[in-house]
C-alpha cells in the first residue's frame, strides 16, 4: 500500500488512478496524517464495496467497544445489573 499526499494526487493523478484500477490501495495524507483510503472499485460494484467498507468500520467500532468494556470490567456484569442499568437510562430519558 502506498501513501499519497494531496499534492501527489494533483501532480501524479494519472499514475495513481492507474494503480487503483490495477487493484492497489493508497492512503491519502494531508500534512503527514492519513485522511482517506483510496480503493479501486470494479465497475458495477460500488454499492457492494461501500457496504463492505461500512461493515468493516462497524466491526472495528464494536471491537473497540468490547475492548473498552473489558478494560472497565463491564464484561463481567450480571444480566440483572445490565437490565437495571438499561431501566435507569430509560427512566432518565422520560424525565
Amino acid at each position: 500500500m502506498r501513501f499519497v499526499t494531496v499534492r501527489d494526487l494533483r501532480l501524479r493523478g494519472k499514475e495513481i488512478w492507474e494503480a487503483l484500477r490495477a487493484g492497489e490501495e493508497a492512503v491519502l495524507t494531508c500534512n503527514g496524517r492519513p485522511v482517506a483510503l483510496l480503493v479501486g472499485i470494479e465497475e458495477g460494484r460500488l454499492e457492494e464495496t461501500l457496504r463492505l467498507v461500512r461493515r468493516a468500520r462497524a466491526q472495528a467500532a464494536v471491537s473497540c467497544m468490547r475492548e473498552r468494556a473489558r478494560e472497565l470490567g463491564l464484561d463481567r456484569l450480571r444480566e440483572e445489573d445490565i437490565a437495571a442499568e438499561v431501566q435507569a437510562v430509560r427512566r432518565g430519558r422520560r424525565s
